[in-house]
């Protein structure tokens, strides 16, 4: 596996979540291809000096989500099958958690939903410039 994951025990979002989100990411950018083979649980879990059961958790929830499968025996490999499905629902699930931390920590700022519609509208304008 090319992508080297970190994990932030101090970051706030539970070690799991961080490994599903990463290897989301790293499925939806390509970094990770299908049938690629993602590191054992064990291994992963001294990599990152975690508990292997969190590891083992991530990974359910990627099998579940339909970004990777798992062979008993085998190991774990990014989904083949409906590729593009699921890189794009990846993609989703990683922006749809990174807006929701963004909006979060502008209500906690004291914006409200117009101040931040314009923002968003200001950001999108300016990366969809060509869409305009």
């Amino acid at each position: 596996m090319p992508a080297v994951l970190t994990v932030d025990p101090r970051s706030g979002v539970p070690i799991y979540q961080q490994i599903v989100e990463q290897v989301k990411r790293s499925t939806a950018l390509g970094v990770l291809q299908p049938g690629e083979q993602l590191p054992t649980v064990k291994q992963l879990a001294l990599d990152l000096t975690i508990n292997p059961n969190t590891v083992a958790r991530a990974y359910r929830d990627l099998e579940r989500d339909g970004v990777i499968e798992t062979a008993p025996g085998r190991g774990s490999f990014v989904k083949g099958d409906g590729a593009a499905s699921s890189v794009k629902s990846a993609a989703t699930d990683v922006t749809r958690r990174s807006l929701e931390a963004s909006v979060r920590e502008a209500k906690a700022m004291g914006l409200n939903r117009d101040d931040l519609r314009r923002v968003v509208d200001a950001v999108l304008d300016r990366w969809f410039a060509e869409e305009r």
